[in-house]
């Protein structure tokens, strides 16, 4: 897209297409790199870089890159952290968001903590579905996977979320071998007894934390939990994601697998992630990214913003490098980049 055209055409007028013919409607915002945990697969304890509060964009500019992206469209925002939950004025943030022409789903992906304290004001955001990280059932194994003792917290989160209509649900199983492994028949039996959707999700490696002697794999997921009953395909709607859904018989809830490694979904791929320093990145498991921040502050107007995420939209990698015979190591923590 060329600055003459795009200064005849509206912003409107123009889609993120890359060159490998995606459509990209779907960004991912980090509002914030801090987190209330220290989970062992997303950052290092001794070695995290925090940004200076400087360094991370303010609510206006993050809300003015979002407008560009609505225009362009965009049409499904996550917002992600770090912990998003803990960055002061995150409701009035997500009440603006929330009102962009052309958005038709904005969720949110937190820990849970701080949920339930401020479940009122998100139900008032028009937030209705949420992604709950939780990779164990078990207290003491919580507190060894996140760092702080706080199971009971974010269970009671999850059930007045459920109590309250939030739906769906997701509750996001990192898969660890020889962690919470043993636990994976009961994250799925939740979804006998609950109308939530259990994603197990392939562990990435990102950073610095390099934690397990081996992968679990999404069909040895697969396999173990299909021993309580045989998995029923769930076709795909809307808005979904890269989950395979399924669903046991009778059911209340789904089972999801997310696959990046074994069987990535990089050739469907309509995801955007804008990190909380304002970089996009066009793939979550790539080193590449374009600064956004930059332009911004130096005054850019919308459409040479708009330019610049054309150009990087367009050169959107066709896979990212990892695979499962392969080391490769993304360099860069998940709180960082935003998950």
């Amino acid at each position: 897209m060329t600055a003459g055209r795009n200064n005849i055409l509206k912003l409107s007028d123009i889609k993120l297409i890359d060159k490998h013919k995606r459509k990209l409607n779907y960004l991912r915002i980090s509002v914030t790199d801090r987190c209330n945990m220290q989970c062992i697969y997303c950052m290092t304890h001794e070695n995290i870089t925090m940004l200076p509060g400087s360094e991370i964009l303010s609510y206006e500019e993050t809300l003015r890159i979002a407008k560009v992206f609505t225009q362009l469209g965009v049409s499904k925002i996550r917002v992600t952290g770090g912990e998003p939950l803990i960055r002061k004025g995150i409701c009035d943030f997500l009440i603006k968001l929330g009102k962009l022409d052309g958005l038709s789903d904005l969720s949110i992906t937190t820990n849970g903590i701080l949920l339930k304290e401020k479940i009122e004001k998100l139900k008032s955001a028009g937030i209705k579905r949420l992604n709950i990280s939780m990779d164990t059932l078990k207290k003491y194994k919580f507190e060894n996977i996140t760092g702080v003792d706080a199971f009971d917290k974010v269970w009671e989160s999850i059930m007045t979320a459920h109590e309250m209509g939030f739906y769906p649900i997701k509750l996001n199983v990192v898969a660890l071998y020889g962690i919470n492994d043993d636990e994976l028949i009961d994250f799925a039996r939740l979804s006998f007894s609950y109308p939530f959707h259990i994603r197990f999700i392939e562990y990435m490696p990102i950073g610095t934390s390099q934690l397990v002697s081996r992968q679990l794999f999404a069909t040895e997921i697969k396999s173990i939990i299909s021993s309580i009953g045989p998995l029923i395909p769930v076709e795909k709607s809307t808005f979904d994601g890269p989950a395979q859904r399924y669903k046991f018989e009778n059911a209340k809830g789904e089972i999801g697998f997310i696959r990046p490694i074994s069987e990535h979904f990089c050739g469907s791929c309509n995801r955007l992630r804008l990190t909380a320093s304002g970089n996009l990145k066009t793939c979550l498991l790539s080193d590449g990214q374009t600064d956004l921040k930059t332009p911004l502050r130096n005054g850019c107007s919308d459409k040479e913003l708009a330019e610049i995420i054309l150009k990087a939209v367009y050169d959107k990698p066709l896979e990212h490098p990892l695979a499962s015979n392969c080391a490769t190591v993304i360099s860069g923590d998940m709180c960082n980049i935003g998950g």
